[in-house]
């Protein structure tokens, strides 16, 4: 695998140095700005394969964690299966059956909207949100992005008789076992704890562990709760993300893979035999995600018409394609 002029920072190298270029936007032949960041390919044995820049030094993954923390919720004792289990997962677009599915299960578990702590937002869906408004809806708990999760961590609280007004603290049980889970997966220990975009507890760890963590999904023993998560994420993909996004794209095209962004362009993929991705990208630009991801997914030997797809980000100048955001690695 050739990395061009890019750095290349093995396990215990030095993390001051400049991150490597992982994209270029390229307007009518000019390079007019590049995202640095670090990208760690993993073997089907889990060894790392190609690495650039630092992808030994905790990062936050953001929503790609949130494959862990529904088995955190599974581990405790929620039982939860097909599209439920699939949007306890998800960053969802806000899509009607999203919503629908959101208000279904807040009402089967004696919760309503109120309980949900999760911010009040618009659907994720640029397309979505605008028709949201345009049909007069203002921003609500259900509508944000992560409302699938804390609708799954608020029914567990319940069942278990576990706090609900502290169900985010990061002392609380619930969110105690979730770092557990973290850490088993990723196969080191958190680093930190923050808060994510929607509240909850955020566990920081390195890119090697989180592609080890999405390896680990993959290759569970069937009837395991990761494996349980992992099934219904790749079954029901749009209710991971939505009918425009590449991971529903990804996991529907791609028999057996396991494919989840987060915040700040953070991307995790893994194949059915193993084989892992994770990256991110310095700047938090997420329009480099799909050449990067592409990218990638051919290092690995994926060869499917959706890789192309994601792959493609053209630069517009009027109506026009003049340009295009491109994977230098």
């Amino acid at each position: 695998m050739s990395t061009s002029a890019q750095t290349v920072l093995p396990a215990g190298s030095d993390h001051s140095a400049i991150p490597p270029i992982l994209a270029e936007v390229v307007r009518s032949g000019f390079v007019e700005g590049r995202h640095r960041g670090s990208l760690v390919l993993l073997g089907a044995d889990g060894s790392v394969e190609f690495a650039l820049g630092d992808v030994s030094s905790p990062v936050f993954p953001r929503s790609s964690n949130k494959p862990m923390q529904a088995t955190g919720v599974l581990r405790a004792g929620l039982d939860l299966a097909g599209e439920r289990l699939a949007i306890a997962a998800a960053s969802h677009s806000g899509e009607a059956f999203h919503l629908d599915l959101v208000r279904t299960m807040l009402s089967e578990h004696g919760l309503s909207a109120e309980d949900l702590q999760c911010p009040p937002d618009l659907p994720l869906d640029p397309a979505e949100a605008e028709a949201y408004l345009v049909s007069g809806s203002v921003r609500e708990r259900v509508a944000m992005n992560c409302s699938g999760k804390h609708t799954a961590m608020l029914a567990v609280c319940a069942l278990r008789g576990w706090p609900l007004d502290s169900y985010l603290d990061p002392g609380h049980p619930l969110q105690q076992l979730i770092h557990s889970v973290v850490e088993e997966t990723a196969g080191e220990p958190v680093a930190t704890v923050g808060t994510d975009g929607c509240g909850a507890p955020l566990m920081a760890i390195s890119l090697t562990g989180l592609a080890r963590a999405f390896r680990s999904f993959v290759l569970a023993q069937p009837g395991t709760a990761e494996r349980r998560v992992a099934d219904a994420m790749r079954a029901h993909p749009e209710y991971v993300a939505g009918t425009r996004r590449p991971d529903t794209w990804l996991m529907r095209e791609i028999p057996g893979a396991l494919s989840k962004m987060g915040a700040e362009a953070v991307q995790a993929v893994a194949l059915p035999d193993g084989r892992a991705l994770a990256f991110k990208v310095d700047d938090g630009a997420t329009r480099s995600l799909g050449p990067i991801l592409s990218r990638a997914l051919t290092l690995m030997g994926v060869q499917a018409p959706v890789v192309d797809r994601i792959g493609r980000a053209p630069l517009l100048g009027g109506d026009r394609e003049v340009g295009e955001i491109r994977a230098v690695f």
